[in-house]
Parts: C-alpha cells; sequence; structure tokens
C-alpha cells in the first residue's frame, strides 16, 4: 500500500508540476523496475546511472533517429534538454540527424528546428571526422546510435572518427551503448586493410558481434587511431543484456532496413551492393529480395524497384522489372543458431547470371573487405573451401574478440 500510495503521489506531481525533477523522479523509477524484472534496458535508458555527469557540461551528441529512451521513444536529445542539460551541438551520421536521407546521400549542416542547434553533418562532402572547430566548446561527447552488427553499416566509421576527434582534442566520449541484434554472429572474412574505406576501416569480420561500446573498447585496445592515440570512454551498459538474446528494434536503424528480418538478413544481402543486382532497394521490401532483369526464364519470382523518396532516389535497376530470389519467408533462425551468415545465394545468383563479366563491380572488395572473396566465387570455390580460407583469420579475431566484452 506504501509503494502504490508514493507512485501516486509522485505521478500526480509530475501532472501538476511539470518540472524537469519531477519526470526524472518517474523516469528512474521505471527504469529501475525494469532492470530488476530482467528486461533489456540500453544504456541510454538508464538515465539515473549518467545524468548527474551531465550536468554542468557543454555536451555534443553523435545522435539519429535511434537514439530514443522510454516507451514513448522519445528522443533522448529532447529527453537531456527537459533535464537541464546543457547540448551544444548534434553531430548526425549517414541518413542524416533525423534518418530520412536516401542511402550514400549526402548530407550538409544544418540547423534543428526544434531545439535551434547546430547540426554538424559527419557524411557530407568528405567531412567524416569532426574537426577542432567542431568541437570546440565541447567537454564532452555523446556517442547513442543503433549498430546492426555489420562491418559495412558506417556507423562503426563514425564512431571510429569521433573516437579519434576526441582523443586528439581531449574531450572524453561518453557511449550509451544498445544492444546487437546480430550479437550471435561472428563470420565473414576478416578485412585486409589495404582495402580499407569507410565501410570498413578496421580488420574485424562482416558480421563482429559486438555492442558499439565493446567496439570502441576494441579499437582502443587494438590501437587503431590514427598514431595510436586513446579516447578516454565512459560506457553506460546494457541491462540484462547477453549476446544470445533477441533483441528487437524499436526504430528502424535506416530507411531501408525496414522490418527486422531485413536486419538479421543484412550481413548476409548486403554483399550485392557489390553487384549489379538490385537487392530491393526501390521497394518496400529492401534486402529481402535479390534479382536482376537478365534472370527472366530462371527464377519465377519478379519485383520492379522504382524511386522511393527517403529510401532509395535511384536505386539500381530502376524501373526495370528483376527476376530472383524472396527472401520474405527466409527462417531467420537458421543464422541465429548456425551463427553464419548465407554465401549460398551469392554463390547461386553468379552461377545463373549470363553475363559473369558484368555480375561484380568494384565496390564489391570494400564490402567484402578482400579481393579474395570474388576470386573464389568466380573461380567456381564451394562454400566449404571459401569458409575454409577465413581462417586462421577469423579464428584469431574470436579470440581477440574475447578481451573487449562486455556481456557474456
Amino acid at each position: 500500500m506504501r509503494m502504490k500510495a508514493f507512485l501516486q503521489f509522485t505521478i500526480i506531481t509530475c501532472l501538476l508540476l511539470g518540472t524537469a525533477a519531477a519526470q526524472k523522479t518517474v523516469h528512474r523509477s521505471t527504469k529501475l523496475d525494469a532492470v530488476k524484472n530482467g528486461k533489456i534496458v540500453t544504456g541510454a535508458d538508464q538515465v539515473n546511472l549518467y545524468i548527474d555527469y551531465l550536468k554542468g557540461k557543454n555536451v555534443g551528441m553523435v545522435i539519429n533517429q535511434t537514439s530514443v529512451i522510454g516507451k514513448n521513444l522519445t528522443l533522448s536529445l529532447d529527453t537531456f534538454i527537459k533535464l537541464g542539460v546543457t547540448v551544444k551541438k548534434i553531430f548526425g551520421p549517414e541518413h542524416g540527424f533525423r534518418g530520412d536521407a536516401s542511402n550514400g546521400a549526402e548530407v550538409n549542416n544544418s540547423t534543428d528546428a526544434k531545439t535551434g542547434l547546430p547540426v554538424i553533418s559527419l557524411y557530407g562532402n568528405k567531412h567524416y571526422k569532426p574537426t577542432p572547430d567542431d568541437l570546440q566548446g565541447i567537454d564532452l561527447m555523446i556517442f547513442d546510435i543503433q549498430d546492426v552488427g555489420a562491418r559495412f553499416y558506417t556507423y562503426l566509421s563514425t564512431l571510429h572518427y569521433v573516437m579519434e576527434a576526441c582523443a586528439e582534442n581531449n574531450i572524453e566520449l561518453m557511449i550509451l551503448d544498445r544492444p546487437n541484434p546480430n550479437g550471435l554472429c561472428i563470420d565473414g572474412p576478416v578485412l585486409d586493410t589495404a582495402y580499407h574505406s569507410f565501410v570498413g576501416l578496421n580488420p574485424i569480420p562482416v558480421s563482429h558481434g559486438l555492442t558499439i561500446a565493446e567496439y570502441a573498447q576494441m579499437i582502443n585496445g587494438e590501437g587503431w587511431l590514427k598514431n595510436h592515440v586513446q579516447c578516454k570512454l565512459k560506457i553506460i551498459k546494457v541491462a540484462n543484456y547477453t549476446h544470445n538474446l533477441t533483441y528487437k528494434l524499436p526504430v528502424n536503424p535506416s530507411p531501408n532496413l525496414n522490418t527486422e528480418k531485413s536486419i538479421l538478413l543484412y550481413p548476409s544481402v548486403c554483399l550485392f551492393e557489390g553487384t549489379t543486382l538490385s537487392l530491393g532497394r526501390g521497394t518496400m521490401y529492401p534486402f529481402l529480395q535479390i534479382g536482376h532483369p537478365s534472370l527472366e526464364g530462371k527464377y519465377a519470382y519478379s519485383f520492379k524497384p522504382v524511386s522511393i523518396p527517403g529510401m532509395s532516389e535511384d536505386p539500381p535497376q530502376k524501373d526495370k522489372t528483376c527476376y530472383g530470389i524472396d527472401l520474405k519467408g527466409y527462417d531467420t533462425n537458421i543464422i541465429k543458431s548456425g551463427g553464419k551468415i548465407n554465401l549460398n545465394w551469392l554463390i547461386e545468383l553468379y552461377n545463373s547470371f549470363p553475363d559473369k563479366a558484368h555480375f561484380f563491380n568494384a565496390y564489391f572488395t570494400k564490402l567484402a573487405g578482400t579481393t579474395e572473396l570474388r576470386k573464389q566465387i568466380e573461380a567456381g570455390k564451394t562454400e566449404a573451401e571459401i569458409r575454409a580460407s577465413w581462417d586462421p583469420a577469423l579464428s584469431n579475431y574470436k579470440n581477440m574478440r574475447l578481451k573487449y566484452l562486455l556481456y557474456p
């Protein structure tokens, strides 16, 4: 009865006063209950663990539409401002601060209409790394972006460059950690740093099996930043999380990863971005269908990519009927239980493609992180033969990964 009375009093106080302190009390109570009940609670959601640390500091935030707090999915930026945190600047990754820019589209600096804060793009005009001027007046940076567990998802590269800039300018970086929806899958060729790019900077496999914070610890620990500088990290861990738990993202991490299934298939299917085939961009089912016009007669399933503003405005094979594979009914438990990406689709469609000389494009090497995978497929190697070639690098990575795990 006392607990019930206390909760009633807290709610009434919040409604009557609407103060930041009252909102904070309710938020803390709700999240502490969730932690006690064993539910997964993101680092951002555990405001009680870090809000006092933010007070009195000028804060910069590397965030996007996935940076949400609470059941109402309130942007962490808005929550912090209500709680009296002094946010000075917003830094936005690929797809922009609001997550509504098409893949690969250059994003310019802007001003946030709601808060009036400057938004500095880290995906515009080769501006991937914050400059000293960008960081002027910042005491603490916050990185709070949902990753999906694939090396070529560019938020990993944004994290790398933000860490480097913070280290060089003596600014601490707080990471509000979030689960990896592909946390059990550790697979694929380890990147050859001779082919590093913004879709793969460091020697990790295609599916890396880390959270953002674990990856940040690896970047520091392995000395991957320029001149081996070290970034001072403050990590707010996910509560009640282990890598074998299923986690459904509350917000789409980018415009074309719009379903739970597409997120789970992304590490396998994104390699087709390095081919002439369509993987469903320009439809409402990206990463859930793969095809090409020249496969007519070999596959019955078809789809037609079109321009979709905010998703894919100029998708591969635009306005052409593509024939190929439908993955909407694929059982993703196969990937979860096996912990492996699927190579069969790539091998099968290459073998079915009539014009093999034009199947791959130059982007494939960047995505694969090596020249070998393309050569192996062209040479007719089996999946087992290809997988065997990934060792010992993959096994060495798995052993190295253990040093940086925050969760079982």
